[in-house]
């Protein structure tokens, strides 16, 4: 069982010399003068814990996170074809819960003229490199002017790990990664011509109770909330789902919603094929960081019982228009709700599923192993070039040449 944020507005944190007020409390003028203001911006195509956890340091760093977001013509032009629609995208970022403001549309190379433009002190990135389609930094100017900070990639996982995973179609993905068809697929994902690429490689997601209270930070349910519980897998989590949760949320004026999250043996059970695609720790991150989830139980029952509803004092019980698959033993796995007159269908008005996001994936596939490949080559040429830099310059050490 894991807490988190109870309001979609709760974020608001104390900075390094920001606002100490609570979410929805005036500052005064002397602390608003303070006011830390931070840039991020990206593709956050297939948004995952990676860009979440990314978002979440930044907001750590000041008071006030405003994300810019490219456009599928800009994100094609430098990288390859996104696999959402820039609509989709938008709202994905929109939904995790460090994020205080977006900027639709944002430029791909990030200058002091935007930073500037939108008031913000300095732009926060990762600890990889991101290059424009003639192979330049794009953060280039911001940190010559002091402007940039940087925060640490998350470790095992990216677009191109999870993409890989889809491609492979293996069951054992989730709990093997060392099997011998997992590891040919990352080569050819993940190798260039001359090596390989520390920002591209992909290696295994270790769960820790540290990341999961990072995430949490949230509120016990208070007098007057109305408790709304959903469950499901919520694999490669996705617009759909954000769709959906929105929609659990606006179903009361005091909602605290609990997702019941199913292990990766019951999500394989009724899903079938290689799913879920994200393990269920990489699962609990994802939904964890979406504003309208207020607290996560790991590895849910499937049934909806007695035991669960009388535990959480479960006022409302919500499910898609998705299919309810039976339980085990052949039964409705919302029986016991539906008997308490307390369950609701929710139509969210976005079909998509995680087997949509597949297809578009396999559709495409030539497209995105070519997208990686390219990524690939141009992030070993910045390689090659720090080490000949580093080699003219003794003192200079190899990662501050990157940064």
């Amino acid at each position: 069982m894991i807490k988190n944020g109870h309001h979609a507005t709760d974020d608001h944190q104390k900075g390094d010399a920001g606002c100490c007020k609570p979410a929805g409390e005036v500052c005064s003028p002397e602390k608003r003068k303070r006011l830390v203001r931070l840039w991020c911006d990206g593709c956050y195509d297939m948004v995952h814990y990676g860009h979440s956890n990314q978002l979440r340091q930044a907001k750590n760093m000041g008071d006030y996170l405003i994300v810019g977001v490219h456009t599928d013509a800009e994100i094609s032009k430098h990288k390859g074809p996104p696999v959402f629609t820039q609509a989709e995208r938008y709202k994905m970022v929109r939904a995790i819960k460090w994020v205080d403001e977006i900027v639709e549309g944002a430029p791909y190379v990030t200058t002091l003229e935007t930073l500037d433009k939108y008031n913000c002190d300095h732009c926060v990135h990762g600890d990889d490199i991101t290059l424009t389609v003639d192979g330049k930094d794009t953060y280039d100017e911001v940190k010559r002017a002091g402007r940039y900070k940087e925060c640490k990639r998350t470790q095992g996982v990216s677009t191109t790990d999870l993409v890989g995973r889809m491609l492979l179609m293996t069951k054992a993905h989730h709990s093997n990664m060392s099997n011998p068809d997992y590891q040919q697929h990352t080569d050819n994902f993940g190798k260039g011509p001359k090596g390989h690429s520390p920002w591209t490689g992909v290696s295994q997601f270790l769960q820790t109770s540290q990341k999961i209270i990072q995430f949490a930070s949230g509120e016990e349910p208070q007098p007057g909330d109305t408790i709304i519980y959903v469950a499901g897998a919520f694999d490669l989590f996705h617009i759909g789902h954000v769709d959906f949760l929105e929609m659990v949320y606006k179903q009361a004026e005091r909602p605290y919603v609990i997702v019941g999250l199913h292990f990766d043996q019951e999500v394989n059970r009724y899903k079938g094929k290689n799913y879920p695609i994200m393990n269920i720790h990489e699962r609990t991150l994802s939904v964890l960081a979406c504003r309208y989830v207020s607290e996560v139980v790991i590895g849910a029952p499937y049934a909806v019982g007695k035991d669960l509803l009388d535990h959480f004092k479960v006022d409302l019980v919500c499910h898609g228009k998705t299919e309810v698959f039976p339980d085990k033993d052949g039964s409705d796995p919302y029986a016991e709700p539906k008997r308490r007159g307390i369950f609701r269908t929710i139509n969210s008005r976005n079909n998509l599923t995680t087997d949509d996001i597949v297809q578009r994936i396999i559709e495409n596939r030539l497209q995105y192993e070519a997208r990686n490949e390219k990524k690939e080559a141009k992030e070993m040429a910045v390689i090659e070039a720090m080490k000949k830099r580093e080699a003219q310059e003794p003192n200079t050490p190899t990662t501050q040449a990157a940064h």
